[in-house]
């Protein structure tokens, strides 16, 4: 099993998500960290930010949340970076918010 490490800034972005949508986030992040691969609808490659880098989608009344992962790490899953998804295409300024925070944690 894998750790899951979260950027700090995830950390008081998660405050924000209501229940369910911290609840599923939750259960996909377990299958992550046991080693299972999640796909289409959950989870998609993102090869704007970096090589083996995935967003997870999840859901709720309030609405869609995205939140970035890292999978190339030895030791553990890294989040970091989530964000309220406003628009149908990922807005420039959240890749370059994601690629910034993935420099950080790693």
């Amino acid at each position: 099993m894998k750790v899951i490490r979260y950027h700090k800034s995830v950390l008081k972005e998660l405050k924000d998500l209501g229940t369910a949508a911290a609840e599923e986030l939750a259960d996909l992040l377990a299958l992550l960290s046991a080693g299972e691969t999640i796909g289409l609808p959950a989870s998609r490659p993102m090869p704007s930010v970096a090589q083996g880098v995935h967003e997870l989608r999840v859901r709720d009344r309030s609405g869609n949340y995205r939140i970035f992962y890292f999978t190339k790490a030895e030791d553990a899953i890294l989040v970091f970076h989530l964000f309220k998804k406003k628009t149908e295409q990922t807005p420039k300024s959240e890749i370059e918010t994601a690629k910034k925070r993935l420099k950080e944690i790693l």
